[in-house]
């Protein structure tokens, strides 16, 4: 079976994008999304974010919150705000963010491959967000959050991407936080066969983002050919969005930390010195390259450079930027060596910028605060590879896609 394969996907009519696109699920909670979706009927939110349309009380989880998906996604459809296309297609889809662009391919993407590890994860996953994801599934019969994959070096399809974003997009919004979200529509048959035939010579695909829709999928995959379903049906391929990996934007994804487990800012420096070269900086640290990091603590950033011996030679996961920093500084002076489960730690995405950093720590909430150089994507694809897995909270992936665009019936 093909790697992927185009599909007939269900999307917002004619001059209604604007009106159905919305964030991704995952990054608004329940009381932002219902904020967000307010006087706006067609947000897709009624249909990712169902519970918004429920008492404030609701169980996000609760039968009634996939039953309230359901009524929503039927009647956007009976409105005719969204309409499944006539022929299996793929679609070009480009994010546009400031100064930067990335144009990739929505396609159905081949669970037995995701099974394989031909689509290769670099994440572990929690059983609970897993079964939200089923059910979300099973309920609507469909996938409507796409995962976020790449694509190594293939220039052939580079080109028919570019030729097919060359006239003008078949939707195109500018979200309100000024990221542009453009589709094309590619129903030539010759063409799709082409691209699958260029994906199928792929060794790999890599998951950037949506390891709990995919792995979701999966089981999804798993009961239905339980049931009788085969290696064809809708239920066998995931929604997926893959752009090439040199146009993917991975931002830093910093560390906060409420306090120096008992040392003070002279003993810290001291201890830091052991691993890293410590030089006080009069302007805040963004890391310019991989292996250093800024730290910034009563009211002063130093820049820090790990010293080469500590750097292992070839270990993909332990020579991680984020890897360097908890196994010379967070485990062994911080006393963090949990990152999942530690409440002293906590996550500050790159989009946020070192202004946030300064004020958590300024506020008094965080004692200090690290700045990291962003993961690159060659080492993401390297630890995928080797079949390893990253430390929690090792990329950010801006911009995100949006829910709603394109979605995946499985019939």
């Amino acid at each position: 079976m093909p790697l992927i394969r185009p599909f007939a996907g269900l999307r917002p009519t004619a001059g209604r994008a604007a009106e159905v696109a919305a964030p991704p699920y995952d990054v608004l909670n329940s009381e932002e999304a219902r904020r967000m979706a307010e006087g706006k009927p067609w947000s897709f939110l009624h249909i990712s974010k169902p519970e918004i349309d429920l008492p404030a009380d609701t169980d996000p989880y609760a039968p009634a919150v996939y039953a309230k998906a359901v009524e929503n996604l039927a009647q956007m459809a009976a409105a005719g705000v969204l309409a499944r296309d006539t022929a299996p297609c793929f679609y070009a889809y480009r994010l546009i963010m400031g100064g930067h662009s990335q144009t990739g391919l929505v396609a159905a993407a081949n669970v037995a491959d995701y099974d394989t590890n031909r689509i290769r994860k670099h994440e572990f996953t929690r059983p609970d967000k897993e079964d939200d994801r089923v059910r979300q599934i099973e309920a609507l019969n469909a996938q409507t959050g796409p995962v976020l994959l790449a694509y190594p070096d293939a220039p052939d399809v580079d080109a028919l991407l570019a030729a097919a974003t060359a006239r003008e997009p078949d939707a195109d919004v500018t979200r309100p936080d000024g990221i542009r979200h453009s589709i094309w529509v590619m129903a030539d048959v010759a063409t799709n066969a082409r691209l699958s035939a260029l994906f199928d010579a792929l060794p790999a695909l890599y998951i950037a983002d949506g390891h709990h829709r995919s792995a979701a999928a999966s089981r999804v995959a798993a009961a239905r050919r339980a049931q009788g379903c085969d290696a064809q049906d809708a239920s066998q391929y995931f929604l997926s969005v893959i752009f090439p990996h040199h146009q993917m934007q991975i931002m830093d994804y910093n560390r906060v930390v409420t306090d120096l487990n008992g040392l003070g800012a002279d003993q810290f420096l001291a201890r830091v010195a052991d691993a890293f070269v410590v030089e006080a900086a009069d302007a805040p640290v963004k890391p310019a390259q991989p292996r250093q990091f800024g730290v910034y603590m009563a009211g002063r950033w130093y820049k820090l450079a790990i010293r080469p011996e500590r750097i292992p030679a070839t270990d993909p996961v332990a020579r991680l930027d984020v890897s360097l920093l908890s196994d010379n500084l967070l485990g062994p002076i911080l006393g963090i060596a949990d990152l999942r489960r530690d409440k002293r730690i906590d996550f500050v995405g790159g989009i946020r910028g070192l202004p946030e950093l300064e004020r958590r720590v300024n506020s008094g909430e965080m004692a200090v605060a690290f700045s990291l150089h962003p993961t690159r994507m060659e080492d993401l694809m390297a630890v995928a590879d080797a079949n390893q897995v990253m430390p929690p909270k090792s990329t950010w992936f801006e911009p995100k896609l949006a829910d709603g665009l394109v979605s995946h019936i499985l019939d």
